[in-house]
């Protein structure tokens, strides 16, 4: 008997058909993987299981018994415990009330600190409940919503993106994690884009494709290849590299930049270097919580510093320039977090667009009268023409930022960015969430953009993806940036010794 059972289930947006007729059986005891391009119609199924959606049409049953499930709490008291890509935390509580906030039970405080702490160490995910989530990283944050979701006994848990910002130590941990689960006779509902570590847990595959389901299949017979086609419908391109450039003019050059924490669970930087030139991709390897983030927001002016000459775009000193600064100089930037940093989710598409130009640039569209008509008009065919480059699946014309899935709304930001043609553009974890196709399409635009003639650098946490576009390769370990190799030369060992620590330079080196 399986444990969760669909049939016909579709969910309708207006004119759109988000998930069309699909039927899935999960089984007792086993990690089920879905696969689908952004946009095929994964998060609006998972949804529809956890109760955040009401169906169109179809039917769930639950150990055979058809179950209308109205809201997450009834989820909840079934048996189905979600993780969401997207953490719901609040930075100033603890822990523990965090975890309080999504109890549908009532138990004082000392007993959840206590009972959080007992099935943290259980299932090897440790956690301090008295801990403030301000002060954790991504992958302890990751470690509240998995202990919170485990607290609640699920027999079915579903994780949508779960090892998206954790380390491969993290990640294996989960992995064990998992197989605990799986033993107990749980069930795992499991959404990622790391063919590879769906080949490696998972049991069977279920594949969406523009909302309807195109196949099955147990993963541990196909190879990332052939999965990422039965995703696509076609095989996915390869990056092609030109040449290396021949360019000698340095579009951003960072000299002896040292920046104290701005919090104490912030990374300083230490002492960091480096010069990129126009024609050139400089990836930055690094595992996470090393100063990835506060790197990116120094370049990008988030952050400026006191010393104008530690940062130089196109020849010009910029230290103590904002974005707004930078941006008019031809720089653009696309940050790690698409939620509220990278856009505003309340605010359609072209007001994204809008709010991301320079003053100059949003200056020519507010305008009353007939001309601010035909402005805003030119804005909205620019949003809708970067969607189109991108291939950016929506809902409308022109939907909020929100209503988009991860991958899509991460398209249209890196897109967002490429429209200006900028000079220099500084990305941090390009194509963090987003399926195989269109990492490959992200990629491809970040090397045409370099091989026009712009200095393009890439902060990435994904080996694969830095070999793929890199033409130099540097690593940041403790806020300590490493001198940048032709990546040519480098290998995954001496990359490995580099994002150990700067310790291990001169021996990666010497080899």
């Amino acid at each position: 008997m399986p444990l969760l059972s669909v049939h016909g289930l579709s969910k309708v947006f207006g004119s759109f058909t988000a998930c069309d007729r699909i039927d899935l059986d999960i089984a007792q005891g086993e990690i089920h993987a879905l696969l689908g391009e952004n946009g095929a119609g994964k998060s609006t199924l998972v949804k529809m299981l956890f109760g955040i959606l009401a169906p169109s049409e179809g039917s769930i049953a639950w150990l055979a018994n058809t179950v209308s499930i109205a809201n997450p709490a009834a989820a909840r008291s079934l048996g189905i415990g979600m993780v969401f890509q997207h953490f719901s935390l609040f930075d100033a509580l603890t822990v523990a009330e965090n975890i309080a906030l999504s109890l549908d039970e009532k138990i004082s405080m000392a007993d959840l600190a206590e009972k959080a702490a007992e099935l943290s160490r259980a299932y090897g995910l440790p956690l301090d409940p008295y801990a403030h989530v301000a002060d954790l990283s991504v992958g302890e944050r990751q470690r509240i919503e998995i202990v919170r979701a485990l607290l609640q006994n699920p027999k079915l848990i579903i994780l949508d993106e779960p090892t998206s910002v954790l380390t491969p130590q993290e990640a294996d941990r989960l992995f064990e994690t998992l197989f605990k689960l799986k033993e107990e006779g749980r069930s795992v509902l499991y959404i990622s884009h790391r063919l590879e570590e769906v080949q490696r847990i998972c049991d069977r595959a279920t594949v969406l494709r523009h909302g309807k389901v195109t196949g099955s299949c147990d993963p541990r017979h196909e190879t990332p290849a052939s999965l990422a086609r039965m995703m696509v419908g076609a095989e996915v391109d390869s990056v092609k590299r030109p040449p290396p450039s021949q360019e000698s003019v340095v579009q951003l050059e960072v000299t002896g930049l040292s920046v104290s924490p701005r919090s104490p669970f912030a990374m300083a930087l230490k002492d960091v270097s480096l010069s990129v030139k126009a024609g050139e991709v400089l990836a930055i390897a690094g595992v996470a919580g090393n100063g990835q983030s506060e790197l990116f927001d120094t370049l990008s002016g988030e952050y400026p510093v006191e010393d104008n000459e530690k940062i130089r775009i196109r020849g010009q000193a910029v230290g103590r320039l904002g974005i707004n600064g930078r941006r008019l100089l031809g720089a653009g930037f696309v940050p790690e977090e698409r939620h509220g940093h990278g856009a505003v989710t309340t605010l359609t598409l072209s007001e994204n667009l809008f709010l991301s130009r320079n003053t100059s640039d949003r200056s020519a569209y507010v305008t009353g009268g007939k001309l601010g008509v035909i402005r805003h008009s030119l804005v909205r065919k620019a949003a809708r023409r970067i969607a189109e480059l991108m291939d950016v699946r929506k809902s409308g014309e022109d939907p909020p930022a929100g209503s988009l899935s991860g991958g899509n709304l991460q398209k249209f930001i890196v897109g967002r960015e490429l429209d200006r043609q900028p000079t220099v553009l500084v990305v941090n974890q390009p194509t963090w969430g987003v399926d195989a196709g269109a990492a490959s399409r992200i990629r491809q635009a970040l090397v045409d953009l370099a091989s026009a003639g712009s200095a393009v650098v890439v902060i990435s946490q994904d080996l694969d993806e830095i070999f793929e576009i890199a033409t130099r390769i540097a690593a940041i370990s403790e806020g300590r940036l490493s001198e940048a190799y032709p990546a040519e030369t480098m290998t995954r060992e001496r990359l490995g010794i580099l994002m150990g620590g700067l310790h291990g330079l001169e021996t990666a080196h010497a080899h």
